[in-house]
C-alpha cells in the first residue's frame, strides 16, 4: 500500500460521519490533483444514481456510472473516473472523480479507496440519516421504511454463493420481505410474503422475521425455526393474521438444500438454461393455527444452479387479463443466465414493470441465489 493510499484510507475512516466524502475529497485533491469528488448512491428502486450532495440523478443505462455499477469495475471517460462503491457484494453506488489520474497505479489506489468508502458508509449508516435520506428520490411510506430497515442488505457475495433480492413497489412495499445469514459453512434464507396492508403488514412481517432470527441464532433446525415463528405470530394475532414464508438452509460444501414451505412464495430452479418449478410440500402459513408442526424437505443442488424465489405479486401481476407468471416469467428467467444475481433481480423487476406498464400495485419480492460449488472461504 502506498503512502498516498494509506492517507486516503485514514481520512475516510477517521472523518466524522457527516464529513466522510468531504474529507476524502480534500485528501484526493492534495494527493492526486483531483478537483471533483462525488458519491452517487443507488436508490431503492435500483433505477437512479443519486448524488449525495443533491443535484441531477443519473438514470440512463448507457452512462459510464451505470456501467461501473453494473459491472463492478472502474470506468474512465472524458477525464472522469467512475469507481464502484460497495462492500462484500452489497452495491451502494459509484464514486466520481475528475480529473482522473493517468497513472494506472493511482487508478488502482482510487479503486481500493472507493471500496473502503463503501465499508465506511455501511458502518455509519445506522448512526446518521444523511446517506439513507440521499438514497431516495421520493418519500418512503412508513411501512416501506420499516421493511427496508429490516433487510440484511440487498446483495451478498462469497466464493461459494452469490445472492440478491429486491422489494417492489420499492417506495411503498408493505408486507413482503427477505432475510439471510451465513457462517461460511451454511447459508440460511427466508423469503416472506406478508398479509394485510400498510403498517399492519409491516409489523406482522417484522414479528415473523425477528422470531425466525431468534430461532436461527439459537441453533434450532429449520422446521423448529418455522414452528417458533408460527407460535410467536399466533400468540400475537390468534389466527386473525398470518403470513407465508419459504425457509431454506444450504450446505455450502455439498449443495444439500433443506426447505420448509409454509404457504410460501414460489421456488424456481434455473439449471443449464432449463427452468423448473421446484415442487414443495405446501404447509400452513405462520400464525394460521396454534401449534403447527412443520416438515423439512431435502434437495441436492448442482454446481452452477440458480434459484429464484418470487412472491405472488410477481406470478399474479396482470396486464390485459394475462398473468405474468403464465406468459413471460419462464422466458425471462432463461435470459438471466449470464447475469449476476443483482442484475438478474433488477432486470426481472424491470421486465415486470414493463409488463404492467408502470409501478406494481401489489407487493412483490424477488430473490436470486447462485450456488457456485464448494470453495475456499
Amino acid at each position: 500500500m502506498s503512502e498516498a493510499e494509506a492517507r486516503a484510507r485514514r481520512n475516510v475512516t477517521d472523518a466524522p460521519t457527516d464529513l466522510i466524502v468531504a474529507r476524502l475529497a480534500d485528501e484526493l485533491r492534495r494527493t492526486y490533483g483531483i478537483t471533483r469528488t462525488e458519491l452517487y448512491q443507488v436508490d431503492y428502486r435500483l433505477a437512479e444514481l443519486l448524488p449525495l450532495g443533491g443535484g441531477e440523478a443519473l438514470t440512463g443505462p448507457g452512462h459510464p456510472a451505470w456501467y461501473a455499477f453494473d459491472h463492478q469495475e472502474p470506468v474512465f471517460a472524458d477525464g472522469t473516473g467512475w469507481f464502484p462503491v460497495g462492500m462484500r457484494g452489497e452495491r451502494r453506488g459509484v464514486l466520481r472523480v475528475s480529473p482522473v489520474p493517468a497513472d494506472p497505479a493511482a487508478r488502482r489506489e482510487l479503486d481500493t479507496v472507493a471500496t473502503v468508502l463503501g465499508h465506511e458508509v455501511a458502518a455509519v449508516t445506522s448512526t446518521t440519516d444523511i446517506y439513507l435520506s440521499a438514497r431516495r428520490s421520493r418519500r418512503l411510506t412508513l411501512a416501506a421504511e420499516m421493511q427496508w430497515e429490516l433487510l440484511p442488505g440487498r446483495s451478498r457475495i462469497r466464493p461459494s454463493f452469490s445472492l440478491a433480492g429486491q422489494l417492489e413497489p420499492a417506495y411503498a412495499v408493505r408486507g413482503d420481505s427477505f432475510d439471510w445469514s451465513d457462517d461460511g459453512h451454511r447459508l440460511w434464507l427466508a423469503v416472506l410474503n406478508g398479509f394485510g396492508e400498510g403498517v399492519a403488514a409491516a409489523l406482522l412481517t417484522s414479528l415473523a422475521t425477528y422470531a425466525l432470527r431468534n430461532a436461527r441464532r439459537a441453533g434450532l433446525a429449520l422446521a423448529d425455526q418455522a414452528a417458533l415463528a408460527d407460535q410467536a405470530v399466533y400468540a400475537q394475532h390468534r389466527g386473525e393474521q398470518h403470513l407465508s414464508v419459504l425457509l431454506m438452509e444450504l450446505d455450502l460444501a455439498t449443495g444439500a438444500l433443506v426447505a420448509v414451505d409454509a404457504g410460501s412464495p414460489h421456488l424456481i430452479r434455473l439449471r443449464a438454461s432449463e427452468v423448473t418449478s421446484q415442487a414443495l410440500e405446501k404447509q400452513f402459513p405462520l400464525g394460521m393455527f396454534e401449534g403447527t408442526d412443520y416438515r423439512e424437505q431435502r434437495f441436492d443442488l448442482e454446481r452452477g444452479d440458480r434459484l429464484f424465489v418470487v412472491s405472488d405479486g410477481v406470478i399474479d401481476a396482470t396486464a390485459n387479463r394475462v398473468r405474468y407468471g403464465e406468459s413471460a416469467l419462464d422466458r425471462f428467467l432463461r435470459r438471466t443466465s449470464p447475469m449476476e444475481p443483482l442484475d438478474a433481480v433488477r432486470s426481472l423487476i424491470g421486465d415486470l414493470r414493463a409488463f404492467v406498464a408502470g409501478d406494481l400495485v401489489d407487493d412483490a419480492v424477488v430473490v436470486c441465489l447462485d450456488w457456485l460449488g464448494p470453495q475456499d472461504q
